[in-house]
């Protein structure tokens, strides 16, 4: 198989951690007769440093060229600390959703038993969660008008759904639940938002061309308290841009670490692969970040974008080797584990490599 992957480091630590996704598709690809030809783009912070734009028209000409992209992090603290400012990393990665139309975003909690001690969960409560979430991407109040008025006292988001875009996702969740326990659960707050009701109306319809799946509705205020109290009855969840963003970040603690979460957004062409952590700035550049998210990420483009079980199988499998042999980094690691155990980002890097190799 010939394919060619964009990897777009983006700030902070998506430099360091997507040097080791790359190096784990370079192993599968010389161990399984493939052939990944690798480009490399700039965007967010880096960018507006460099030219003054969070996505530059080279970097969104390469994407919209390339197979499939694997992306690190996006973020600058400059900006968090100035909400006036104009320009924003964040803006490149909103605009290169909606230009490669990635509307569906696809965030696997995957539970490894090796760190049921790394997640401020009871591991009782934790053991045999296998989550799937289905997060629309390029609707909801982040892509609405927004308003502040001259005097800096009122400040306005729209929220808004077209129906398309809540069918299109819903009927990506609904097939992945045929595949999975057959069980859906939508999350909303259809009692309070009309964007909620649009939403939960358009699930209701689709789901009677889906009558082997059990579907269930539940307010988002409803499903993030279970989220905690009972993970392990949820399987695949599908909700709106803000609600996902928020549930799936509370779901890292499942986990045990943000840095164990791959994504995959999907549409109708190129697929963008990114670990959910941000640049978290305060460690980049001091080998602390964990690459476990990233590798993760490049075994969810070989199964989703590229179809190859059996390689995106190889590397979920040396992570968990690698887990099983008692390697962390600092942020899975407990009071238990030996400090000669723990591992800076190159190191863990590096023995996943190894037992894919």
């Amino acid at each position: 198989m010939r394919k060619n992957i964009l990897i777009i480091p983006g700030d902070g630590i998506g430099q360091e951690v997507t040097t080791w996704g790359k190096q784990v598709l370079e192993a599968i690809a010389a161990k399984y007769g493939h052939e990944f030809a690798f480009d490399e783009a700039i965007m967010g912070h880096t960018a507006i440093e460099a030219t003054g734009n969070p996505l530059p028209d080279e970097t969104l000409a390469k994407a919209k060229a390339s197979d499939a992209i694997l992306f690190g992090a996006i973020g600058h603290a400059k900006y968090d600390n100035d909400p006036s400012a104009k320009v924003r990393p964040e803006q490149g990665l909103l605009k290169i959703r909606k230009e490669l139309g990635l509307y569906a975003n696809l965030r696997p909690i995957l539970l490894f038993d090796e760190l049921l001690d790394a997640s401020s969960l009871k591991p009782e409560v934790l053991r045999g969660t296998d989550i799937l979430f289905f997060r629309e991407l390029t609707g909801d109040v982040y892509f609405g008008e927004k308003n502040r008025n001259a005097d800096n006292t009122f400040a306005s988001d729209l929220m808004n759904y077209h129906r398309y875009e809540v069918e299109r996702i819903a009927r990506k969740a609904f097939e992945a639940a045929r595949t999975r326990s057959k069980k859906l659960c939508s999350v909303d707050k259809a009692n309070v938002l009309e964007t909620s009701r649009l939403w939960r109306e358009v699930v209701q319809e689709l789901a009677l061309q889906y009558p082997d799946v059990e579907t269930e509705h539940m307010f988002i205020d409803n499903a993030a308290m279970q989220l905690v109290k009972n993970p392990k009855k949820f399987d695949v969840v599908l909700t709106a841009n803000l609600f996902g963003d928020i549930l799936t970040d509370e779901a890292s603690q499942i986990a045990g670490s943000m840095g164990m979460l791959a994504s995959a957004s999907m549409g109708d062409g190129t697929g963008f692969f990114e670990p959910i952590h941000g640049s978290a700035h305060d460690i980049a550049g001091q080998n602390k970040a964990n690459p476990l998210a990233s590798i993760l990420s490049a075994a969810l483009m070989l199964d989703i974008a590229f179809g190859l079980q059996e390689e995106a199988k190889a590397v979920t499998n040396a992570v968990a080797d690698t887990l099983k042999a008692g390697w962390r980094t600092g942020d899975i690691a407990n009071a238990e584990t030996p400090a000669d155990k723990i591992l800076g980002t190159n190191e863990m890097g590096a023995k996943v490599l190894a037992f894919i190799k």
